[in-house]
């Protein structure tokens, strides 16, 4: 009877402990929702309150270790993967600067001959500037009505002379006309008389 109830008893205690192993590893298999939803700073935080010193050791359940680990791996290769992506996004954008800068240069280099063209004149196969061809070519307007004017006087001061020395024409054309109309009733009327101090002496 005694060794029944020693052996029943100790039964009891094995099939106690074995529960309470079991409950206990049933207990850590289950990790705290800061391991699946907390960031690794908030991780960190929790195992550094839950868990003890003891000689300068910290005790910590494996699963959090391994789950922290895979965690923080994680955490690391997202920020790796956000960091090429950033350097990616990086090159693009200096590339894309580059481009700009280049397309600005080249827009200068085609506005500043623009402004060339725009501000000169090909002038005899020469390029001269605006102010310069319309100073050039209101002189030689200027030159050209200035030649005009000129030739303008001197046509109405030719035609002038023309026409005096036209009208002294016609008065000596008229003069002359007169003169030798008087010159030949003159040599008549000598001619005449003549004949008749001839008629006379011959008579006489």
């Amino acid at each position: 009877m005694g060794r029944i109830g020693n052996s029943g008893i100790r039964n009891a205690l094995i099939v106690l402990v074995l529960s309470l192993v079991s409950a206990t590893g049933k207990s850590q298999t289950v990790l705290p929702e800061v391991f699946n939803e907390g960031t690794v700073k908030e991780q960190m935080d929790f195992i550094q309150e839950k868990t003890r010193i003891y000689d300068n050791y910290r005790a910590i359940r494996e699963d959090m270790f391994q789950k922290l680990k895979r965690n923080t791996g994680d955490s690391i290769e997202a920020a790796r993967r956000e960091i090429e992506g950033l350097v990616t996004e990086r090159q693009k954008q200096n590339y894309l600067r580059d481009s700009l800068v280049a397309e600005l240069a080249s827009l200068k280099v085609d506005l500043a001959g623009m402004t060339k063209n725009r501000n000169s004149i090909s002038f005899f196969g020469m390029e001269i500037s605006k102010t310069a061809y319309n100073a050039v070519l209101w002189t030689i307007i200027a030159g050209l009505f200035a030649l005009l004017a000129t030739g303008f006087i001197a046509f109405r001061r030719n035609r002038s002379v023309t026409l005096n020395t036209k009208k002294e024409i016609e008065e000596l054309k008229k003069e002359f006309e007169a003169y030798r109309k008087a010159s030949r009733e003159a040599r008549e009327k000598m001619s005449m008389a003549h004949f008749n101090e001839l008629k006379k002496l011959r008579g006489a």
